[in-house]
Parts: structure tokens; sequence; C-alpha cells
């Protein structure tokens, strides 16, 4: 990577990221830091050379150092304490996150007053201006993952983004400290999970590409016992990028970036008469436990998807502001949150995940929702017992890796025992106090059709096809087709049809085709009078209300098709939906045909009524 001889923003840039930062801490209130010098700070080469000796040191400038040193040690203090934090709860955190923000308030302040000294006293480097740049990113990140807002995405990416485009780390190269380089690569990897979050996909190809040269100079100069591990880094994220089936293409044949969050107009509005309940998704869960999926960074494809299905497009902070970098709090403020919380389990023992299941509950607002997503493997009864309950179906696999004696797992000693690390639909009936809207991607997903509702709160369940045709099994590895339908709908109807491109003016058709069909299949949930309560209850809430369309869709669209012939392979609801009224409903079948149509694949499904399924 060239060092750039210019170490300034553009005027452009830096207002961007000033606005950023203000807006941000404004709205959250934390602790400011002051952008305007702080940036400048950060994007300004200093003497690196110079150190004197102590006896050359005056008392002043002596002091200046020890003062930085303190900041510098506490600053890294406090960092390293957030891993001790509690990863469940919304407010144990909140006050350490405080004091870590206001340490580096502090320490860019002393930076900004004491430049001159640290420069020819200290001898501060420019990675390790780069390094506190990176711990900045990486508290943004954080604060995303335990708010979910998205904005904070975009403090981070500024951040990243900044440290590269100034070559911080250029130098770590030349210096004979693998630990450093180290630093280097970890904090491509961190950038490379921000992009894809923000679904900077042509960056994330360029990172790669640089992570990559990085990787292979850094095992070349040193003998490291790590080269596999970060060799592993570049297939998963190489394998993450080529997930999706379905490429949008413009003119050029260069690929389109389509984004799948909630975006204004993204959902159908409620009609005037539509009687729905107001409960408001505040919590989620996204389990992911499917074997051998592709993955990045302890986040499965499914997961990916998921998440991002549950939050709204994030906003350019910088265009928001009626005047970039000025400290004013914006004069209205959303009247809601913007995106549910959730918390992101990769692999979580059984004990894991009803601590997070049980804090969740425990912190619900009044009239909100607990949305559980489970994306896991199916585990099945050992055997048929007299009567059948809520732990005789099996359900889906939660981590084991800690039943290890000796380095061997632990085994059953009786086979009619039940499975101890399995979620069984029993599990969550202490949740259903609350109101409670569970997804089920799984090849057992049918064990939760034997859910009960015992506190008389609305309880939904989406469960996934069991069973696939054996063309998308072979693609299991990149993500569940139902889950693909949940984010995606088009993309899922796309690959369903064995389409692997498409030209941008026909999915945008695409698109336009399956807003009418979503304003219709609304209309059809809250007039249907055979209809469960409870799909009302939840049909308020825009969140709810897409997944409950789009899983609509993904049941019509699979019992059309021809390739979809067991009643395994359609997804299921707990309580049923009334059929008639929804997923074979004429209209319905109308609008998938004519999405047949227009992508001329309309062979590939039945023409004409459904009677005979």
């Amino acid at each position: 990577m060239p060092v750039c001889p210019h170490w300034t923003l553009t005027d452009s840039v830096h207002t961007a990221i000033f606005a950023h930062w203000t807006h941000l801490t404004a709205h959250i209130h934390l602790p400011s830091l002051d952008t305007s010098s702080s940036l400048e700070i950060l994007l300004t080469p200093g003497a690196m050379t110079g150190v004197g000796t102590e006896d050359d040191i005056p008392l002043g400038e002596r002091k200046t150092v020890t003062d930085f040193c303190y900041l510098l040690d506490k600053s890294k203090q406090l960092f390293n304490g957030l891993r001790d934090l509690p990863q469940y709860g919304h407010k144990q955190w909140q006050s350490y996150f405080g004091r870590t923000f206001d340490v580096y308030t502090k320490l860019w302040k002393f930076q900004q007053q004491h430049r001159q000294v640290l420069d020819n006293r200290y001898g501060l480097k420019r990675w390790q201006i780069g390094e506190v740049a990176s711990k900045i990113g990486q508290l943004y990140y954080h604060y995303y993952l335990r708010t979910s807002e998205t904005s904070y995405l975009n403090e981070a990416f500024s951040f990243y983004s900044a440290i590269r485009q100034r070559s911080y780390y250029y130098q770590v190269n030349k210096e004979d400290r693998p630990e450093l380089v180290v630093k280097k690569l970890r904090y491509y990897a961190r950038y490379i999970v921000v992009c894809l979050l923000l679904n900077k996909m042509d960056l994330v190809k360029v990172l790669v590409k640089e992570l990559s040269e990085e990787i292979e100079d850094y095992t070349q100069r040193f003998n490291t016992e790590d080269q596999l591990e970060w060799n592993l880094v570049l297939q998963e994220v190489a394998a993450f990028i080529e997930a999706d089936p379905v490429m949008v293409l413009n003119d050029d044949n260069a690929v389109v970036i389509t984004s799948n969050r909630l975006s204004e107009g993204g959902v159908p509005q409620l009609e005037q008469g539509m009687v729905v309940g107001q409960l408001t998704l505040a919590d989620a869960l996204i389990i992911g436990n499917c074997n051998n999926q592709v993955k990045f960074s302890e986040l499965t494809i499914d997961m990916f998807r998921m998440l991002q299905a549950l939050e709204r497009e994030p906003v350019n902070l910088a265009t928001q502001m009626n005047k970039p970098g000025t400290l004013q709090e914006p004069s209205e403020k959303p009247a809601k949150r913007e995106n549910p919380h959730k918390y992101l389990l990769y692999k979580p023992t059984f004990s894991q995940l009803y601590t997070f299941l049980s804090a969740s509950f425990k912190e619900l607002p009044a009239n909100s929702v607990l949305l559980v997503y489970l994306s896991a493997t199916g585990v099945f009864p050992t055997g048929h017992s007299d009567y059948e309950g809520p732990y005789d179906f099996g359900g889906v696999l939660t981590n084991s890796n800690r039943d290890v004696v000796n380095g061997e797992t632990v085994q059953k000693r009786n086979q009619a025992q039940k499975e101890m690390h399995c979620l069984h639909p029993g599990d969550l009936f202490p949740f259903t106090r609350k109101p409670l809207f569970i997804i089920v991607d799984s090849s057992n997903s049918t064990a939760y059709k034997n859910f009960s509702n015992l506190f008389g709160q609305p309880v939904v369940c989406l469960l996934s096809p069991t069973v696939y045709p054996k063309s998308m099994q072979d693609q299991s590895q990149r993500g569940s087709l139902f889950t693909l339908f949940l984010y995606s709908p088009l993309m899922a109807f796309l690959y369903v049809c064995g389409l692997s491109s498409l030209r941008q003016g026909m999915w945008e058709k695409g698109q336009e085709l399956l807003r009418k069909a979503y304003r219709d299949i609304g209309q059809m949930l809250t007039r249907s009078r055979a209809i469960d309560q409870a799909f009302l209850q939840f049909y308020g809430d825009e969140f709810l209300r897409l997944l409950l369309i789009r899983f609509v869709f993904c049941s019509a669209t699979l019992r059309m098709h021809k390739l979809f012939r067991e009643s395994r392979s359609f997804p299921e609801s707990y309580p049923q939906l009334p059929k008639q009224d929804t997923v074979e409903s004429n209209l319905l079948q109308k609008h998938i045909l004519e999405l047949a149509a227009m992508l001329d694949v309309q062979g590939l499904f039945y023409d004409g009524t459904l009677d005979s399924y």
C-alpha cells in the first residue's frame, strides 16, 4: 500500500466524519470527541524521532510523557475490560462503555495539546496513532452489537477507512516485530466484517486482496505457527462473499449490490379498518448452529441474513445534519427505536442460550415481542413413548463443547434418555408468558408444530421445510432456502427457478410485482375470518409483518413449484394458517405465475387450482 503524501482529510470527508461523530454522541449521550481537532491530530504526521535521554527532558515535558502514558494505559485497561462485561442485559455495560469513551476523549485532547512533546520525547509512531483509531472503530462496532443501531456501523467504518487511507500501519512491515503485523491483519479482518454488514462488497473484495498480500508477506518473513489460521480467514470470507446464489447485473455486466434491510416503502402500510395488535418487536435472539455452513467471524450466512432482515437501512448521518460540523442536537428525535435489539449467538451451549433467553425475557418492555430465530441442525427422537409431550419430538442442536471429560465427549448412558444438547419445544414454554415469535430453520423444525400456548399470550412459530429437492440440498452450505426467502424473496424465487443472474431492470420490475403481492397477502391475513388472532397481534410491527408476508409468499411458491412435491418440502406454522385464505389463494397464485412469466420460467410451476395436493 503506497504511503499517501497528503496527511489531511479533504473538507468533504472531514465534514462527513465530523457530522457522523457529533450526531451520534449527541443522540446517545456518550462523551463526544472533539473531532475537528482530534481527526486533525489523527491525520497529521509528526516527527517520530528525537527521543531524548531522561536527563535532557525538562520536568514539565517529563510530566507530559508520564501523564500520556497513564492515559494510554488506562484506555487499554478499560478497553480490555470490555470483554469481561456480561454479553446479555441492556444496562450493565452502558456506564462502562461511557467511561471507556471518556478516557479516549481525554487521550485525544492530550495528544492535541502536547503533540510536539510526545513526538520529540515519547517517540510517538504512526502505527500507535492507528492503533488508537482502530480501538475507537472497535468501540463503535461493539456499540452496534450491543444496541443493534446501524448508525454505529457507519462510525466504525469512518475510522477504519481513515486508517487505511492514511496508511497508519504502513511502517509496521518494516519493523521486525510479528506482533505488530498481527495487529495490522486483525484490523483488516475487523474492517472486512464492518464492510460486509454495510454491504460494501466491492470494497470487501479489495480488502480481501490486500489482506491476502499482507498474510503472504507475514508468513514469508516470520516463521509463524498461525499461517493456517490466517489462510482459513481468507477462505471463510471468500466463501461468504460468494454465498448469494443470484447476481444482479447492470448494462455493463457489473454486479449491482442489493440491500435487503427494511427500507422506506418496503413493507405494506396498515390500511384503515385493519384490526391488528400494537405489539413492537423489541428483542431478537439470532442463533446459528448449522454444521458446515459458510461463516465468517462467528456469523453464519443464515445469521447474517436474518440480522439484516431485522434492521432498517443505515442512514447517512452527514446528510441529516442541518449544519454539518456543528454540535447542535437534532430537534426531532425518533419516536421509537429504529431496530430491535439483537443477540447473535454462534453455536451456543444450552446453558448459554437459556441465559440469554432469560435475560432478554426479563428485560422485555411492556407490549413488546421477543423473537427467537433458530438456524440449527435437527435433533430427532431416539424412540417413541406412550405419551408424547413437548420433549418427545426432538428439536434443534445446541453446542456440546463443554461436556468433555479427558478430551472425549461424554456419551449418553441410556439411549432412552432425552438428548441433553437439544433445544426442545418444551424448553421455550416458560417464555410464552410474554409475546413470543419463533422462527425455526432446521431439518427437524416440525418438532415445534407440537407447541402449546399455556398463558394466553400471542405465540407464532414459522417452521422451515424439512426436506428439499436434491438440487437444493447441494447448496445448503451457502445458506438455507427458507431463510433466504425471509431475507430476499426475489433472490430465493430466482434460485428455485435455476436462475443465477438477472438484469437490474428485470430485478426492479420483479420487486415491483412483489410489492403488489405483499399488499394482497397483507389483506388476506387481516381479512381472513379463520385466521388465529396471534398472527394479527404481531402484524402491527413492521418487521414481523414483513416476515409473515414473506413466509406466506415462500409457502405459496413452493406449493406451486413442480420440484417440491413432498408435504415435508413446504413450510408450516403454529398455529396453522388457513390455507385457502393465504398460501393456496388463487390471487396469490396469479401473482406467482405473473412473476414466473416475466422471468420466462412458468413451465416450472403448476398452473390452476391446487386441489390435488
